[in-house]
């Protein structure tokens, strides 16, 4: 499959049933990391990192309050892995599982180990369902194995374009991170200037977009985007933003306030070089966003992840201590 296909195809539909239950799995877990974790600016704390065979938290628990935990979903043996500092862990299958009996399983799991969590909302958010709490949602119950694997090897895939792509930018950077209420894959970078907002805004908004952004990332697709798509934005829009020229295939769409850049998946799947075409698509969009926002885009550059002046001048990497 790597040296054919890349970005394997996943059209939307193929797998909408085992999408939307993971989907919940994951705001499950996800809520635990907001409950548990070290608060991060802009959210960082509680989104999901990438591996090598699924997704995982960041370290959970404090110092005062053990034990420290991370939980990791992975896609080969099909589990949701709940692990301690105290070398003790817990597994819970995903197949066969709907959200209720998945959520009763976590928080089961997590007072096995000894870990004491009260999830304030336990209940979908931001989803058609959101006032139905996850203990009892019977419905959401299909996984297939398969389907769940291909799903993460499309993550992993565009996990590396998002890392290369970041490599690039020496600024104020977020991690690659799935953002699991909206379920999708992304990069911010950032500029020093603080926005302004109204008191009207949900604290989510105000935390996610305290400072000027230039986002770019991945979604599998949603019943207002029925397929994988690529995209980038700036928040707030700069004036002109939609005048600039995107790459064939690419275009503007209205997206709340503003305006999003999407790239259709299947249009750099399908390319001679689907690599090069999704990371054209993000450069193209940065660049038009940083030069409108008046960012130093030539300072904050560092092509080829090299900061130094030398270094970069001959194009080589230092050499490290053995």
């Amino acid at each position: 499959m790597d040296a054919v296909e890349p970005l394997p195809a996943l059209p939307l539909e193929s797998w909408r049933p085992t999408k939307e239950t993971l989907h919940r799995f994951a705001q499950i877990v996800g809520k635990v990391a907001l409950a548990k974790g070290i608060r991060r600016n802009h959210w960082w704390h509680m989104t999901y990192r990438l591996t090598a065979r699924g997704w995982t938290t960041v370290p959970l628990g404090s110092a005062r309050n053990g034990p420290v935990f991370a939980c990791t979903f992975d896609f080969f043996d099909h589990v949701l892995r709940i692990a301690t500092d105290r070398g003790i862990e817990v597994e819970i299958d995903l197949p066969m599982q709907s959200v209720a009996t998945f959520y009763g399983d976590v928080m089961t799991g997590l007072r096995d180990l000894g870990i004491d969590v009260v999830l304030p909302h336990p209940h979908p958010f931001d989803l058609p369902d959101a006032a139905r709490p996850f203990e009892d949602d019977t419905d959401h119950a299909a996984y297939d194995p398969e389907l769940a694997q291909r799903a993460f090897r499309v993550h992993s895939q565009v996990g590396r374009i998002l890392e290369e792509f970041s490599a690039t930018y020496s600024g104020k950077i977020s991690p690659v991170q799935l953002f699991w209420h909206t379920f999708d894959l992304a990069v911010q970078r950032f500029s020093e200037r603080q926005i302004d907002m109204p008191a009207t805004v949900d604290s989510v908004t105000r935390e996610a977009y305290s400072r000027e952004v230039i986002s770019a990332g991945f979604w599998f697709g949603d019943a207002k985007v029925p397929e994988p798509t690529f995209y980038s934005y700036i928040a707030p829009e700069p004036a002109g933003l939609t005048d600039r020229l995107l790459p064939a295939g690419a275009l503007w769409v209205p997206s709340g306030t503003g305006h999003a850049a999407y790239y259709p998946y299947d249009k750099a799947r399908l390319s001679p070089d689907p690599v090069g075409a999704a990371l054209e698509f993000f450069q193209s969009v940065y660049a038009a966003g940083s030069e409108l926002a008046g960012w130093d885009a030539a300072q904050l550059a560092c092509w080829g992840g090299i900061t130094d002046p030398v270094l970069e001048a001959k194009h080589s990497w230092p050499e490290w201590p053995e």
